[in-house]
């Protein structure tokens, strides 16, 4: 076997950590089903889930059966799926944009899915046709236009001005698409909601988990599994954005047709995850920067990763949303909005660098 040869097989070969991520994530999900307000021993978990699953007959408390399955289970299930998208989601863009700052929520993705789900629910768009999920999609795809259209305006000057730089213009043309999609959302619920509708959406809008159940987990999980499938068959694409559009056509990569699958990805999974959980910030960014320290910025390695770390950050995050203030469970945009916010001044003050 030839040097190069050999080469090429270590490059290509599947990490060993590869192996061990569904046992994380299965320790994620425990972890997840069994701490709250109320501890349950991780063995009582495995067997209710046996004998949901399996049909096995051990006895179980009925009550701590119903928390685990009905409530826990399903709960940290959508949190993996919801934490893995995001974070896939924000990797694809900052690979696309070359912009290290780009994620689901800076980018006003989320803002507009919110908008899209809220004029489902509580205006009534499409008369009941049309899907929670689908309203959502449609608003992430509006947002996203919008933001690519103030960015390309900005950095062509169309406005009479000398022109920004474009990786300043695709943020500051996603802070103005959120802001505009949030005072949407907001007109809509003043004007649409009643006062109970209005808490609830608020509450929901924050990143919300309470509610989620099995059918929740149904929607989301082949859309998670959807998006990691999309990335992986195009992770050498992904490597050959990370040196411009014009670089990867050399390459003999289709950009238009990549760029359009992967855009249309980000905002399919976006819009699954917030019509079913809310808007929930900041995990695009900092998953994928801190997986780019780990394993580097091979996207073989990286999709993975991200997918995974992305599970288990969303899972502990919930966890913490739930014990944090006893007998309250807060909005899990919270948590995440406080680990995030740092991370984003850590990546702006350090130019993209972690």
């Amino acid at each position: 076997m030839s040097a190069v040869t050999a080469l090429r097989l270590r490059r290509y070969r599947v990490p060993g950590w590869w192996w061990t991520a569904p046992a994380v994530l299965l320790v994620a999900l425990l972890a997840g089903a069994a701490i709250g307000e109320t501890a349950i021993a991780p063995d009582t978990i495995l067997k209710v889930i046996a004998n949901r699953l399996l049909g096995a007959d051990y006895a179980v408390d009925r009550i701590e059966g119903g928390i685990i399955w009905s409530y826990r289970l399903s709960r940290a299930v959508v949190a993996a799926c919801c934490g893995a998208g995001l974070a896939l989601s924000g990797m694809v863009l900052q690979a696309l944009l070359r912009n290290p700052l780009a994620d689901p929520y800076l980018m006003g993705i989320s803002a507009g899915a919110s908008t899209g789900a809220v004029l489902v629910a509580v205006a009534g768009l499409g008369g009941g046709v049309i899907s929670l999920s689908a309203g959502a999609m449609m608003g992430a795809i509006a947002a996203f236009a919008l933001v690519v259209a103030l960015a390309r305006a900005a950095v062509s000057g169309a406005g009479g001005g000398a022109g920004l730089p474009a990786a300043g213009a695709i943020i500051l043309a996603g802070i103005a698409g959120s802001s505009l999609f949030n005072a949407l959302t907001a007109f809509i619920i003043a004007r649409s909601a009643s006062a109970e509708q209005a808490r609830g959406i608020m509450f929901w809008l924050m990143g919300n988990l309470s509610g989620v159940r099995w059918g929740d987990a149904g929607l989301a999980l082949p859309a998670a599994l959807a998006a990691v499938a999309i990335c992986l068959w195009n992770r050498r694409a992904l490597d050959a954005f990370a040196f411009g559009a014009d670089s990867a056509a050399s390459m003999g990569i289709n950009v238009r047709r990549v760029q359009g699958v992967l855009i249309a990805a980000v905002a399919l999974v976006t819009a699954v995850m917030v019509s079913r959980v809310g808007a929930i910030g900041f995990v695009g960014l900092v998953v994928p920067h801190a997986m780019r320290f780990i394993v580097g910025s091979g996207h073989t390695r990286l999709v993975p990763a991200t997918a995974l770390a992305g599970a288990v950050f969303m899972i502990a995050a919930d966890v913490v949303s739930r014990i944090l203030v006893a007998g309250q469970v807060l909005p899990i945009g919270v948590i995440t909005a406080l680990i995030g916010a740092p991370a984003f001044a850590l990546v702006l003050i350090r130019g993209g660098r972690v």
